[in-house]
């Protein structure tokens, strides 16, 4: 497993306001919104592209468009829907599914509770949308179900992550042999006795859509 800590002073800056907890949700979704379109721009490097040529006003020029099939990008429900509209902004011939997943509190495992997925997916390059990777329990569960399915690769895109979930990714998918990288803002420094990643931002699902 490759982890990514995009290191660019617009996404320290966007970051920064997102932990505040002076900032409002309607700020809150724009900024992550924004912050997702960066991460993408690292997250999507290694996209599988096809040759191509095309006639500009003067001449013939080579160039590239995506391959077939399509990427398909995985939002967990409910937080990852607030990043689907940044990933969208530059993969907007990609595909949809989702997973709506929830996390025990007592043993902060995840539940599965809504899928919505192509039953086969060989040869498709993925990319799972989920806030905060905490525990690294719910994170592990989609991107099993993936590999499951057949998905070639997947690129796991989070706000923030914790040391402690990245070691469980590590323990869960080393040695697969399946092409797994997770690519975020900031590895904070550690989990509270709650599970929740510190300093952090709080729950992310609240902050963008309010306690419901």
């Amino acid at each position: 497993m490759q982890t990514l800590v995009v290191d660019h002073p617009l996404v320290a800056h966007k970051l920064t306001t997102l932990r505040d907890v002076r900032t409002d949700s309607p700020t809150f979704r724009r900024l992550a919104d924004e912050l997702v379109t960066l991460l993408a721009y690292e997250a999507t490097r290694d996209v599988r592209v096809s040759p191509v040529t095309v006639e500009t006003p003067v001449t013939s020029a080579e160039g590239v468009r995506l391959s077939r099939p399509a990427p398909l990008v995985v939002p967990i429900l409910r937080a990852g829907l607030g990043m689907l509209d940044g990933m969208m902004r530059l993969l907007p011939t990609a595909e949809v599914g989702f997973l709506g997943m929830i996390r025990d509190e007592g043993t902060l495992k995840a539940e599965t509770y809504a899928t919505r997925l192509p039953e086969d997916l060989s040869g498709r390059q993925c990319y799972v949308l989920d806030p905060m990777l905490a525990t690294g329990g719910t994170l592990a569960a989609a991107v099993s179900l993936l590999f499951e399915r057949g998905a070639e690769d997947v690129t796991a895109l989070c706000l923030l992550a914790a040391p402690e979930g990245i070691a469980h990714m590590e323990r869960v998918f080393d040695g697969t042999g399946r092409p797994l990288r997770v690519v975020t803002a900031s590895l904070d420094e550690r989990l509270n006795d709650a599970g929740y990643i510190v300093p952090g931002l709080g729950d992310a699902g609240d902050r963008l859509y309010g306690v419901a």
